[in-house]
């Protein structure tokens, strides 16, 4: 199916969330879904700066906490969730990204799209294969110079030490990328994200994909999910 076509039959506004641990590859996918449906990846970082910058009122509430040091609390959040969700763009839907976290932000989170006579679309986790995944992001590293992504096992540039893309030949690792670190980050993002999964699953609307597959293949699964929740 064409974007165009897949476009198409998207006849309401999908309010997806997407789960998996860091480097499932949950961004790569996310802008893929923008293109392909005319969804708006909504990230809770980037809502609140830009939140904070408009000078909004749930924005200059969230500058307040920030600049104290504190945590910015759930009310504020969907606030700005809120505000952001009013804007015209998101009209066909939005993915979140980073929101929510626990049962209790899901319970909030619902109760504000009912509000606005919408639900959750989808909750869809990209499962993992945990060590699989130390191997594929603790190999990953960079061209200085143009930012072309390589790996140790499954993509070093045709001549070593010289960047396909630009020729660079300085290249970088970011410092959280090694299996220690990653591992840590599995056990906790699996420790904090399995009682959310359980929150859709009972609700009937979890739905899960290969993460280990070829990202044409994870999106083709992804869009044929959003096909069925939208239509």
């Amino acid at each position: 199916m064409t974007g165009a076509a897949m476009n198409d039959t998207l006849t309401k506004a999908a309010v997806l969330i997407l789960l998996g641990p860091p480097g499932a590859g949950k961004g790569t996918q996310a802008r893929m879904l923008e293109e392909t449906f005319g969804l708006v990846q909504l990230s809770t970082g980037d809502l609140l700066r830009a939140a904070v910058a408009a000078g909004t009122e749930a924005g200059l509430a969230a500058k307040s906490v920030m600049e104290a040091g504190g945590l910015v609390s759930d009310e504020i959040v969907l606030a700005i969730l809120k505000d952001r969700m009013a804007e015209p763009d998101t009209a066909r839907g939005v993915i979140l990204d980073g929101f929510p976290r626990t049962p209790g932000q899901a319970e909030a989170l619902d109760a504000l799209l009912a509000e606005q006579g919408l639900a959750i679309s989808a909750a869809i986790s990209m499962e993992v294969d945990d060590a699989a995944m130390v191997a594929r992001v603790s190999g990953r590293y960079t061209c200085a110079q143009c930012g072309e992504g390589y790996h140790d096992s499954f993509k070093q540039p045709a001549v070593a030490g010289c960047c396909d893309k630009c020729g660079g030949t300085a290249f970088k690792r970011r410092a959280d990328d090694n299996a220690e670190t990653v591992g840590a980050r599995l056990t906790a993002y699996h420790a904090s994200t399995a009682p959310l999964i359980a929150y859709y699953e009972t609700r009937g609307v979890l739905r899960t994909v290969d993460g280990m597959g070829a990202i044409d293949a994870i999106a083709a699964e992804l869009g044929a999910i959003v096909g069925q929740v939208t239509a």
